[in-house]
């Protein structure tokens, strides 16, 4: 296992490299000067000069490349060019909650979008299929904007039970972080187990058709314990996959959800870079993602080694 991961974490130097090559690169392509909207009203040439030298943005690509990919390497992304903070600080202190959002959303979305999908494979075919079928079709359909305003009417206008917005630190109040997380988490998460309730059902029913379920039947195992046991743990396979792919698409697709939960997020962080031409903080935003992609993809691999022995040889 210490051999996998080792050899994973080499293939990903080229992988970071080609990304941190392709964002420096598309950023130079993005129409518009955002040094012009630092400069103010007046566009003073001195000061368009002087913002130019500072950030170092009239200097050749390749050297501007080479510097910023240089200081990335010790830990600096550079500064934000509208905030004037260092872009590691702000993605330090956005990341914290897009990854606690993620991370109850996808604990929603896996006890969820599982267990309905067991269900609907077990009971192929029959009215709970359809059933569930309908509720997983549902719940991709449904946009996450429309479900969150329905959520902050029912529970926040009318119930009066869960804040409609705003965020509270963990390190402050756990309760109320919770509460202010429960909302956007659902939202997010409900969508997620339709996914994986779908994966679950179709993986699940491949499974049960194996000729080693049949033998385990007709030994007279108990029905719970050959699905549990003998059938989930081949099935969870490619849910592995997926999960962590989904959960890579929560840390920066989560935009539309924290906004309409006012959630000083990462994803919000992310538009408003873009909008912005905020060219640092896109990168580093960029780079930082690229990272959890490989981290995941990397833990996708240890757990397909540690739900099937067979994988470590």
């Amino acid at each position: 296992m210490l051999e996998l991961i080792v050899k994973r974490l080499l293939l990903a130097i080229p992988t970071l490299l080609l990304v941190s090559i392709m964002v420096f690169a598309l950023q130079k392509l993005l129409p518009g000067d955002p040094v012009l909207a630092m400069a103010g009203e007046e566009r003073d040439p001195a000061v368009i000069a002087q913002l130019r030298a500072e950030y170092h943005l009239d200097d050749p690509i390749p050297t501007q490349y080479f510097a910023w990919i240089g200081n990335a390497l010790t830990g600096d992304l550079g500064m934000s060019l509208r905030t004037k903070e260092p872009v590691t600080a702000l993605i330090a202190s956005k990341l914290p909650v897009t990854l606690e959002l993620s991370f109850l959303a996808m604990i929603i979305a896996l006890v969820i979008g599982i267990s309905m999908g067991i269900i609907a494979a077990v009971r192929k075919d029959s009215w709970v299929d359809h059933t569930t079928n309908f509720v997983a079709l549902s719940g991709i359909s449904v946009p996450h904007f429309w479900l969150g305003i329905l959520l902050i009417l029912l529970f926040s206008v009318h119930l009066q039970w869960l804040p409609a917005s705003g965020f509270v630190p963990i390190s402050e109040d756990v309760a109320q972080n919770l509460k202010t997380l429960l909302l956007p988490a659902l939202v997010l998460g409900t969508g997620l187990a339709a996914t994986l309730m779908r994966h679950t059902r179709a993986s699940m029913i491949a499974v049960l058709k194996a000729d080693y379920i049949r033998t385990a039947r007709a030994k007279g195992l108990l029905a719970k314990k050959v699905v549990l046991k003998h059938a989930l743990r081949n099935a969870l396979m490619p849910i592995v996959t997926l999960t962590t792919l989904l959960f890579g698409e929560l840390l920066g697709g989560a935009v539309l959800t924290e906004q309409v939960f006012t959630l000083p997020g990462f994803g919000k962080m992310i538009v408003d870079a873009v909008f912005n031409r905020d060219y640092a903080v896109v990168q580093g935003v960029v780079l930082v993602v690229a990272i959890g992609f490989l981290l995941l993809n990397l833990l996708a691999d240890v757990l397909y080694m540690i739900i099937n022995p067979k994988m470590r040889g």
